[in-house]
């Protein structure tokens, strides 16, 4: 009686094993390099033309971040500082620090200083700094304590399932608007008599939060986000749009 399937099938559960070992590999390689920081660029300090410790001018001089990054309240997008707000206090400040050339040479030639971008989002991705910043998101939920480096890296990985935290749990980051700049804020900070009298309480909630010694991140944001009317979008055309 003749074969009933054809002599080639015989290398047919050997060719399956070999498939499956290779797909198995490429799932494997895949998770390992997206899931990573160096996919997300965790970590990454690249070196600027310009040192510029963020430490000394914002935690020991005491500059606001929209000094420098003045479109984050009114923008979509931020910007990084032109040479007129370097040459603002460096005409007179370290005006011959050698450090500084890089500004000089731009201020005589009209030239601007080519800084290295760190947080650059991807073309298919809306993002809208003054939405967030104007709701009660602070710099430091995005880029970490930027006012402690000396030279920025990128802190959080800005990939779509850190997004997602946010918008599925926006209570967890909202902060109030007074302190969206203050970098070290933290909710102990809070005093509850005085947080009850400007916001409120949730709907639904018994106790008098004023009393409370201390209110938690969980308490002040659920405040906020009745208080702002937010419901972040966790549909797609939210930011691919």
């Amino acid at each position: 009686m003749a074969n009933f399937f054809p002599r080639w099938t015989n290398w047919l559960p050997l060719q399956m094993a070999i498939a499956g070992i290779l797909i198995a590999c490429g799932l494997t390689a895949a998770t390992w390099y997206y899931v990573t920081p160096k996919y997300t660029k965790v970590g990454y300090q690249p070196v600027q033309p310009v040192p510029f410790p963020h430490d000394i001018h914002v935690t020991q001089l005491g500059m606001d971040c929209r000094y420098c990054h003045s479109f984050v309240e009114v923008a979509a997008h931020s910007n990084v500082p032109n040479t007129q707000t370097c040459m603002n206090c460096h005409q007179q400040v370290q005006k011959d620090n050698p450090k500084l050339e890089p500004v000089r040479q731009s201020w005589e030639s009209g030239k601007p200083v080519e800084w290295v971008w760190l947080h650059r989002t991807v073309d298919y991705v809306f993002y809208d700094h003054s939405a967030h910043v104007n709701r009660g998101i602070s710099c430091f939920s995005c880029h970490g304590p930027v006012n402690h480096m000396s030279t920025v890296y990128i802190d959080k990985p800005h990939s779509m399932k850190w997004c997602l935290e946010c918008h599925r749990n926006p209570e967890n980051f909202l902060r109030p608007e007074d302190q969206i700049f203050n970098l070290d804020w933290k909710p102990e900070d809070v005093k509850p008599a005085e947080f009850v009298a400007k916001y409120g309480q949730p709907h639904g909630v018994n106790e008098d939060w004023s009393k409370k010694k201390h209110l938690t991140q969980q308490e002040i944001g659920q405040t906020l986000k009745e208080r702002w009317h937010i419901q972040p979008t966790e549909n797609c055309q939210g930011c691919h749009r």
